[in-house]
């Protein structure tokens, strides 16, 4: 009777070092990948989309409410961002649901950059015409941006509204 042996089959033998060297380098290998990834997570986005958890969920009840009053008042608001040079022009028309121009409100935009909140803007519209409210932002990149268009009479938020766009030079 002859004995094979794992040697003679294959014609390496598997040792305990082959083992461990398999081991640590698969396991070396997925801790460098995840140190790549979380490193480029945290550098890239700052985690910060409310100052106050808490109070943003006190406000919740009132954002339903106004959204309701919002909707109920059915305004047709049109907005265009353009590229003007290194700058952005932002204009918006409001009309209410019988399609007259809504004039004399307080018309506030932010936009938000969506890396990057130290190139964030924000800017008040003067009414340039009936119901049209226009503004220029300097320094505005080219890239994804969150435009946030909120109309106010008084103290009262009338309307509010959040867009994703592309800016394109």
């Amino acid at each position: 009777m002859t004995a094979t042996t794992e040697e003679a089959v294959h014609g390496r033998r598997l040792t305990g070092r082959a083992v461990l060297l398999w081991l640590i380098a698969f396991f070396g290998v997925t801790f460098a990948v995840n140190g790549v990834f979380i490193y480029l997570a945290v550098s890239t986005f700052p985690g910060l989309e409310v100052a106050s958890s808490y109070k943003a969920g006190q406000e919740f009840e009132g954002e339903i409410m106004a959204g309701r009053a919002q909707a109920e008042r059915a305004w047709t608001v049109d907005a265009a961002v353009r590229p003007a040079g290194d700058d952005a022009s932002i204009e918006i028309h409001f009309r209410d649901k019988a399609g007259a121009d809504l004039h004399g409100l307080d018309v506030r935009v932010r936009l938000i950059h969506a890396v990057d909140p130290d190139h964030d803007h924000a800017a008040s519209l003067p009414e340039v015409a009936s119901g049209t409210y226009r503004t220029v932002l300097p320094n505005v990149q080219a890239g994804m941006w969150s435009l946030t268009i909120e109309a106010y009479k008084g103290d009262e938020r009338l309307f509010r509204s959040r867009n994703q766009l592309r800016l394109v030079r």
